[in-house]
């Protein structure tokens, strides 16, 4: 089994050649980091005539955006009413509703720049493992048509048709959603925002960003940038000293585990409308079909470094229980990407300093947040207008005992996945 991601070789979107910034010039806006929040940023900057330069410390894509499940999902991972407890109830349910129409922007800007990205537009699927998981889902379902969302509980055979396994007697489908090669997607953001004018630089790492003036100079190894405007689209994979966002999210993991493409005899009947769907266990396992038929597993921790033994054995267990129909499977590829968390499980919108905007804490829901987020803050830029995004302009508290976070998650999912592999746990 190799480790390398299955989305940057089975994308349709072909990586496009950019260059490193060599030179110093102004920009009315400068973003840092090419993933969707900051490509979502400079695209929809740039087709409002605003002259936008966007540095990428690798290639496009190289964080979590290309690496993730790529499931197109409405919300939040908490439901509804936790929004509300926890933001208040004016802003929990402007973050309810901007989230809730997420997917459609997504799927408006695939739609309008042809990107060609695998996408589906079926649901998903959230199923419960148990019996506490489907009081769990009753619970989410009222909530969400509480509120006119498009979702239904699934029962028995009707679950098991949409699902292919006997093992689940509920699930939830929530048809806002869908799925995506999450490489593709980044890469034709990043297409769309070159043909609307903005100016993209990779392997330009920003080494350090300082007042000049009014204005805010961006430095990488060969050249700067300096700009009145800056916007710090990093989120999970923060690292560098001089970058505040570090100190709003703890970092936590999700590996995936891809088969070679399935027989269609065998595997028809899993997942047959390619909904992406994840279960309600304490540490998730989620699935998915690929559009060659392929069955990806993914959990929360992380897989790079590990044995293949292991992650094989892992995914072996878990499609042993769900899909024993299978038989034995062949695993090809396996890869890890980065999710920012923050303790209450919701995103941070912030103002760093006078004209520097940053976002961190999309709890691992980085396409449909990531999307709106960049096409909010595009408005703010423009029109002062915060309305477009989920919550509010703020300053935050940073979070403390981040290591100590980071560790504790990553520990227990180690603990849990051990468990499942040595049948302790179902």
């Amino acid at each position: 089994m190799e480790e390398r991601c299955l989305w940057q070789s089975t994308s349709q979107e072909p990586p496009l050649k950019w260059e490193a910034l060599q030179s110093d010039h102004a920009a009315d806006v400068v973003v840092i980091g090419g993933g969707i929040t900051g490509l979502s940023t400079a695209l929809h900057l740039a087709e409002a005539g605003v002259d936008v330069t966007l540095l990428e410390s690798g290639d496009i894509p190289s964080g979590g955006s290309g690496l993730s499940v790529g499931l197109v999902n409405a919300g939040l991972w908490i439901p509804p009413d936790d929004i509300r407890a926890v933001l208040g109830e004016a802003l929990g349910e402007r973050a309810n509703a901007i989230l809730g129409g997420a997917p459609a922007e997504v799927f408006s800007l695939i739609e309008r720049h042809g990107i060609d990205c695998q996408a589906t537009r079926t649901g998903s699927l959230h199923l419960a493992h148990n019996g506490g998981g489907e009081q769990e889902l009753a619970r989410r379902a009222e909530q969400f048509q509480r509120r006119g969302a498009p979702v239904e509980l699934l029962e028995a055979d009707a679950c098991r048709e949409r699902v292919g396994t006997r093992c689940i007697r509920r699930a939830l489908l929530d048809r806002r959603a869908g799925t995506l090669n999450p490489t593709a997607y980044t890469r034709g953001l990043a297409r769309a925002a070159k043909a609307a004018g903005a100016r993209l630089y990779t392997r330009s790492a920003a080494t350090g960003v300082a007042k000049a003036g009014d204005d805010w100079r961006v430095t990488t190894e060969l050249g700067s940038v300096s700009a009145p405007r800056l916007v710090l689209a990093t989120n999970a994979y923060t690292e560098d000293h001089w970058n505040e966002v570090r100190h709003h999210f703890f970092p936590g993991y999700f590996f995936q585990v891809a088969s070679r493409p399935l027989a269609a005899e065998l595997a028809g009947d899993i997942l047959p409308e390619r909904q992406g769907a994840w279960d309600t266990r304490m540490v998730l396992s989620s699935m998915r079909r690929d559009a060659e038929g392929r069955l990806i597993l993914g959990s929360l921790g992380k897989g790079e470094g590990r044995p293949s033994a292991y992650l094989r054995c892992w995914a072996n267990r878990i499609q042993r229980h769900y899909f024993p129909q299978l038989g034995n499977v062949e695993w090809e590829c396996t890869w890890t990407g980065r999710i920012a968390f923050t303790p209450d499980h919701t995103l941070r919108l912030f103002e760093l300093a006078p004209g520097v905007l940053g976002v961190s804490g999309y709890n691992g829901r980085g396409i449909t947040t990531g999307t709106v987020v960049g096409k909010g803050f595009a408005r703010y830029l423009v029109s002062g207008d915060d309305a477009l995004l989920p919550l509010p302009i703020r300053s935050p508290q940073p979070i403390r005992a981040r290591a100590l976070r980071s560790a504790g998650y990553e520990g227990g999912f180690t603990l849990y996945h051990t468990g499942q592999c040595l049948r302790v746990l179902s």
